[in-house]
């Protein structure tokens, strides 16, 4: 690989220098690797540079203030190291599934990622979702440490996926892969909010701060004319409505009061173990059984409903295979019966 075919503003002289691949983390790093030195929160990549260097690097991205080209290594300094990284991991890993979506959210990203993937299995396509459960799809099923993995990692499942010709993938985008641009380079079709609470605040300086982490998926990442699926009874709501309108995005809701403007429940009630769902959609009246727990997984389902469609299922497809839907392992699910015939959950 040549250096001016994946890096942006690239001096002339340089443009021709190879590279095998590349690398934040010395102990994985070969030779003619690009070695990225990513100053994080308990380990700084710049202390690594010299042994970068030992195992065979070239060519090293920093943020710090470096001569560019000293004693044969080439040094490319960039204002956002980690942003970098995934433009150029994607480039290099460029094969990727034709449908992406991204789901975001404080709580009812797994359930969302889940509840699609099984939609689309049971509609007869080629799907994987990747997130806190890992990566699932029919042939490849792997542990993750991160909910969104690094973007090096990322491209080569995305390009293992690809291979198998799976077309459609979801990903659940956490606050801390969206602030640390692990999907920066990637566009993707859909995005989902499900909704906001306090959490992750050891991380992110105060509320405000983690909203607008939720929010760079889709004030950045999604294609043009592409949709955004979400609540229409959060509060968040006025603020997607508002990039939605800016960004010239397509607002799919779920929970509306507003005709003609996604999904509004019309009914649902409990019968025994399953929970029976009559809504409007498209001035359709559709109902549908799902043996789910917990009222909350409805709009988890809604969500994956208006997910999958716009993935190209007709809605009367979806309805139909709702009941066979199954909980996540381990979320809200029935593990037993004790005699007063309460469940255990």
């Amino acid at each position: 690989m040549l250096l001016g075919n994946y890096f942006d503003g690239i001096h002339k002289n340089y443009k021709k220098l190879f590279f095998s691949g590349i690398s934040f983390n010395t102990r994985s790093l070969k030779k003619n690797n690009i070695f990225f030195a990513i100053k994080g929160n308990s380990i700084d990549g710049n202390k690594f540079i010299s042994k970068a260097i030992e195992k065979g690097s070239k060519i090293i991205v920093t943020e710090q203030k470096i001569k560019d080209y000293r004693n044969g290594i080439l040094f490319i300094r960039t204002k956002n190291i980690r942003k970098l990284l995934a433009e150029v991991s994607f480039k290099i890993y460029n094969k990727i599934p034709k449908n992406l979506v991204a789901v975001t959210g404080t709580n009812g990203k797994s359930s969302v990622a889940e509840f699609y993937l099984q939609i689309m299995q049971l509609n007869k396509k080629k799907v994987a979702s990747i997130g806190t459960l890992g990566v699932k799809s029919k042939n490849i099923n792997l542990n993750l440490f991160n909910t969104t993995t690094d973007p090096i990692n990322l491209g080569q499942i995305l390009q293992k996926l690809k291979n198998e010709k799976v077309d459609n993938v979801i990903m659940e985008a956490s606050s801390h892969g969206l602030k640390q641009h692990r999907l920066d380079g990637l566009l993707f079709d859909t995005g989902i909010f499900t909704n906001l609470s306090h959490d992750h605040l050891d991380y992110h300086k105060n509320f405000k701060e983690y909203l607008n982490a939720k929010m760079y998926l889709f004030r950045k990442l999604l294609k043009k004319n592409g949709n955004i699926v979400t609540d229409y009874s959060i509060p968040e709501f006025k603020k997607i409505k508002k990039i939605s309108k800016i960004k010239k995005l397509k607002l799919n809701l779920i929970l509306s009061d507003k005709k003609n403007l996604g999904i509004k429940v019309i009914s649902h009630i409990f019968d025994g173990e399953k929970q029976i769902v009559i809504l409007n959609y498209k001035k359709k009246i559709l109902e549908f059984k799902v043996n789910l727990i917990g009222k909350i997984q409805i709009k988890n389902v809604l969500m994956a409903i208006l997910a999958a469609e716009k993935s190209g299922i007709k809605i009367s497809n979806i309805i139909k295979n709702l009941n066979y839907l199954k909980p996540i392992n381990g979320r809200l699910e029935k593990i037993g019966q004790i005699k007063n015939n309460s469940k255990n959950q």
